[in-house]
Formats: C-alpha cells, structure tokens, sequence
C-alpha cells in the first residue's frame, strides 16, 4: 500500500498522531521501501539567519483547529504534535490560537551544531503539507592563535602568524602600531624581510566579518640593535665649581656606560660621579681645576657592538682670563668641535 494513502487514511480515521509519524517516515530514508519516494506539497522554502548565542524562532502555522504539526531536524523527530522527542532543553513550541494557529520551534541559545534543514509537517484532513526551514548560524570572529611576542636582531626576517575562525570566515589584516598605522596586506601570515629598528613595537592581528565587531590581538617585536650616540652636552664651568656631561644612547638591550678622560678610564671617587640611566649617562665633574679640563668620551656598549662619542671640556667663557688674539682663535675651534660631537650619530 502506498504510503500516502496510509497517512491519508489514518487522517480521516482521526489517528493523528499515526499520521505525523508516518509523515515524518517520509523525510527518513531508512524508513522508506526500497525505491520509493513520496512528494509533498510545498508551501515554500525560507532561510532564517542568526548570530551565534541569539533565540531563533523557526515560524510554521497549521491552517486550521484540526491541523496537527510536527518538527524534523535532518534525520530527528523534534516535536511530534505536543509531544517533544528531543531531549535538548533548549528547544520548545511556540504555540498560538486562532483560525491560523502558530507551531513555531523555538531554539534558544543557538550554536553552529544547530544549522541546517528543519522541516515542519502540518497533518490536516485532506492533503499533508511540509515548510522546509534552513537555519543559517553566524559567529562573530575570534582569535584562536597568534605569535608569540619574539626578540630577533636588526636585519633578521620576522614572520608572524593569526589564527582565527567565525562564520562567514573572517579576513585577516596587520598594522603596525605606531603614529602613522602602517597597514599590511590581509593574510594569516605577515612576514618582515630585514627587519630593522624602526619597525619594533607592537603588531595588531584584525580579524573581522559582517557579523559584529572585529576580533584584535597583538603581538610585541623587539628589535635588538648595536649602540649610538644620540647626543653628548655639558655645561662649562668655571675653576672651583661643578660641571656636568650627558651622553645620550640609543641602543636594545640598553648599553652600558663608560666614561673617560683622555685615555684614562673614569670611576666613581675624588670628585667624579656617574649615574647611568637606561638610555643615558651623566657624568658629574666637582670642584674644577685646570687639570680637569680636557678632552671626555663616553663609550655605550651591548652585546651586539659598541660606539663613542668625544668632546672636550673648557672653560665658559674666555674673556674672563683675558684671553685675546690666536687664543680666541683656539678656544673657537674648541666650541666648533663640541657643536659638531653633539651631532655625531649613526642613527
């Protein structure tokens, strides 16, 4: 007997729910002859789409007070009529009264397990009718896994990585992140040939879709590179008082200051002291004498090189001593070379 006049039969003869199930039977290929298959009447096809975390609510009326309904996820009974057969709890009928009752299946706290096909089966007296649902869940992007923040020397080749999924699938993008943004071209990887001390800092991994707002993490590139000299000033002093050297270093890892006078070395004691910043060093020269004007170095070194920078330390002012003629001419070429060391700088 076909299986259409079955569920037919059982209509007329007010076996509701024999009908439901055999019309379900009909979405179910294991429950079907071998060879057969059953067309239905279709009243249409809609796509419902949803963000991953919202309610769907998948709409079906039955078209009168004697219709009954049913729900169908792929190969799974959801709701025969009343009687729910799933066991998730996040599923429930969304019922209504009236000449167009509602039978819509409500889905709370949706995931992407829960997309895909959704039928609803409406049993009436006279002919059997099916809405087919599909059910679209979209997810907002999310960063999985990214680089490692890394430490490599000028000139090394860099290559950074991002990880992330969503629905639809996100698009990557880099920048750099610095006054003027520099921005990369889209793509899980970004690689930087020869990198160089300028383009330390941190990198921002952007992960983005139409769904919500896009997914950012970052990652730190620290660049090491050998020392230079930024900038050497002092203050001239005159004898008895206390002149001060700064030598300004540029350097990662931070450099290690030394100082010296002529070929001597300087350490702490006897009127010298040295206080070494991160980045600088002052050296502090108490109770001037001629024997302490002269010629200073500052020397900053790491482990990937050294630089120095030299000036010489005279008196502020040669008027006082009553210096004129060729001797003006010296003590000028003297601040000549202390205007041109405050400039020396491989950087």
């Amino acid at each position: 007997m076909d299986i259409m006049i079955v569920v037919q039969d059982a209509c007329f003869s007010g076996q509701w729910f024999t009908a439901i199930i055999l019309s379900l039977c009909c979405f179910l290929p294991s429950c079907l002859p071998a060879g057969q298959t059953v067309d239905f009447p279709w009243i249409g096809v809609e796509t419902v789409v949803i963000r991953q975390g919202d309610t769907a609510i998948l709409r079906c009326y039955l078209s009168d007070g004697q219709s009954k309904g049913a729900w169908l996820n792929r190969s799974s009974i959801i709701f025969a009529g009343d009687d729910k057969w799933s066991v998730d709890p996040r599923v429930s009928i969304v019922s209504g009264s009236g000449s167009k009752r509602e039978y819509s299946l409500q889905i709370k706290k949706v995931d992407v397990t829960d997309d895909g096909q959704y039928t609803c089966s409406v049993q009436s007296q006279h002919t059997p009718r099916t809405i087919q649902i599909h059910l679209t869940v979209k997810v907002p992007p999310k960063i999985y896994e990214i680089s490692s923040d890394v430490i490599v020397n000028e000139g090394s080749n860099v290559t950074l990585y991002c990880l992330a999924n969503g629905k639809p699938e996100p698009t990557i993008s880099w920048r750099h992140i610095t006054p003027l943004a520099k921005k990369y071209e889209s793509g899980e990887n970004l690689i930087i040939t020869g990198i160089t001390k300028d383009q330390a800092g941190d990198y921002e991994c952007s992960a983005q879709n139409d769904i919500s707002f896009p997914d950012m993490k970052t990652v730190k590139v620290t660049v090491n590179f050998p020392p230079t000299i930024l900038e050497m000033k002092y203050a001239g002093v005159g004898l008895g008082r206390t002149a001060l050297l700064r030598c300004e270093a540029a350097a990662v890892p931070s450099p290690v200051f030394e100082w010296y006078k002529g070929e001597r070395r300087l350490i702490k004691g006897h009127g010298i002291n040295i206080q070494n910043l991160s980045s600088r060093s002052v050296l502090t020269v108490s109770n001037m004498t001629e024997d302490r004007y002269g010629n200073y170095t500052c020397v900053a070194t790491n482990n990937l090189g050294t630089a120095n920078a030299s000036m010489p330390l005279i008196p502020p002012s040669t008027a006082l001593y009553g210096i004129t003629g060729s001797a003006e001419v010296l003590f000028a070429c003297w601040y000549l070379v202390l205007a041109l060391s405050s400039f020396i700088s491989v950087y």
